[in-house]
């Protein structure tokens, strides 16, 4: 299995031999998964590939947003994995996917952060208030599901215009993730799966009530030249051994 960047470097160097790897090489898809995927995917890619020999997952991760904005520009991607509703309702108007192939894959939880070691003891989304405490990482909101959920849970609180200035934004929740982890801010929000899978360098302070369930949808891109594939990969995700898979790392059914 190869990154999108493994990729580019690969055809680059075919391009510069002269070779065609096309007339040689088995077919690969294209998948851009959410960030918080990174793990899950990574093995559920490996996990295709060892039962299609020959086939190659080539995966991208990011923003959910950021990964619309690649595929609305033109980006060659075959299959489109978020981590809200709301981003694929946005390529879902825009007609970037084939409407009958979405469908909801796995669930998540919001929770609270902070570096493994730190002695803070948070139950209550109020306590954020403290002089303390005062470098929150939190995804930006405007493209990134992750920021939109912790948003809508501090608005919820009265704690949004409240906290405001002590909001380090990141690109997406691995970046949250990672911040917490170094030590670089107090606390973060990310979700259960992130935290789960960097438990020996961060721990939960609480878990985060959101008012929409943090679901996560997948759907065959429109103009993919490799649609039977594709529709064979999300089968693979959403099948029973595709969910186990998923479920190692955190997520909840559908």
């Amino acid at each position: 299995m190869k990154s999108l960047l493994q990729l580019c470097v690969s055809a680059l160097i075919c391009l510069l031999l002269g070779w065609n790897p096309g007339l040689s090489r088995a077919e690969d898809l294209i998948v851009s998964a959410a960030a918080s995927l990174t793990n899950a995917f990574t093995q559920l890619g490996s996990a295709y590939e060892r039962d299609n020999p020959g086939d190659s997952i080539i995966l991208n991760f990011g923003g959910s947003g950021q990964l619309l904005q690649q595929i609305d520009r033109g980006a060659p991607v075959d299959v489109f994995a978020s981590a809200d509703q709301e981003t694929m309702n946005r390529a879902q108007k825009r007609n970037l996917i084939v409407q009958a192939s979405r469908v909801d894959f796995a669930h998540n939880a919001l929770v609270l952060i902070a570096p493994v070691d730190s002695q803070l003891e948070i139950t209550d989304l109020g306590q954020l208030r403290a002089e303390s405490i005062s470098r929150i990482a939190i995804s930006n909101p405007a493209s990134v599901p992750v920021g939109r959920y912790s948003r809508r849970a501090l608005q919820a609180a009265g704690l949004w215009d409240v906290l405001a200035s002590r909001f380090i934004n990141t690109q997406h929740v691995r970046q949250s993730l990672d911040y917490v982890a170094r030590g670089e801010v107090d606390v973060g929000f990310v979700y259960a799966t992130d935290a789960r899978a960097m438990h020996n360098r961060v721990k939960v302070l609480m878990a985060v009530p959101t008012p929409i369930p943090i679901a996560y949808p997948i759907a065959v891109i429109s103009d993919s030249r490799k649609s039977e594939f594709a529709r064979r990969f999300v089968a693979f995700v959403t099948s029973s051994r595709g969910q186990a898979i998923l479920a190692g790392h955190g997520f909840d059914a559908p």
